[in-house]
């Protein structure tokens, strides 16, 4: 079987950063499936058009596009019961929505003050006139105002994760002794700041960045190298 995965890009195309795809990417390296990642960006939307979709991540198998992060992984699950679980049962999948909608609607608003100047400079110029007129209608004022006090935001940003911290302090990963689709939700997001060059977010010492370094030394080298290399 043939799968390809469309991962948005920067200008340098080993630059991947949307967290929507890095949960993917992760979801399928937890389930052991091999898989080409191909390179996407914002103003490349006819090459998405096959799959009904404006953005990515789309997986591709054997020709039959699934779009959508949560769809994906709810189709990997399905369609692959022997190999290990994304969400550790029926009972896990619908508490990991939660965990999903919370990183969505709350982790990720905290964050993309943050990102969006990171974000921009490394896009290529198509991309950055786009994502510039895009964010600036979004937010009502220029990029550079969106984030006045990057400091503060960064205490936002830890004051967001405390729930995160709670748990992490009694167990090693959300998913318990392993990490399961509830983390990759997370680290999608921490993985989405650092592949831009986004700020330090978290102090030495805490839980979340501990958990954090154990995500990434289970990560496939192909994985670190997207992201570190």
């Amino acid at each position: 079987m043939t799968r390809v995965l469309y991962e948005l890009a920067a200008a340098d195309p080993d630059r991947r950063f949307s967290p929507f795809y890095w949960r993917i990417r992760l979801a399928l390296e937890h389930k052991g499936l091999a898989f080409e990642g191909r390179p996407w960006r914002f103003t490349q939307t006819e090459a998405l058009a096959f799959s009904g979709s404006d953005k990515v991540p789309v997986l591709v198998e054997d020709g039959r596009p699934i779009a959508e992060s949560s769809v994906i992984a709810a189709h990997l699950e399905a369609a692959y019961p022997d190999r290990p679980s994304l969400f550790g049962g029926d009972a896990g999948e619908a508490l990991t929505r939660f965990h999903v909608a919370w990183t969505d609607q709350v982790l990720h608003p905290a964050l993309v003050p943050l990102l969006l100047l990171p974000i921009h400079r490394h896009l290529a110029e198509a991309d950055r006139a786009y994502f510039r007129r895009s964010r600036e209608a979004r937010f009502g004022k220029p990029l550079e105002a969106v984030c006045p006090d990057e400091d503060a935001q960064r205490v936002t940003v830890r004051r967001t994760l405390s729930p995160v911290r709670a748990v992490l302090r009694a167990q090693p990963f959300l998913g318990g002794q392993a990490p399961l689709y509830a983390d990759y939700a997370v680290m999608g997001a921490f993985l989405w700041a650092h592949a831009v060059g986004g700020p330090d977010l978290l102090e030495p010492d805490d839980p979340v960045e501990g958990w954090r370094k154990r995500m990434l030394g289970r990560m496939g080298e192909g994985s670190r190298a997207l992201t570190f290399g």
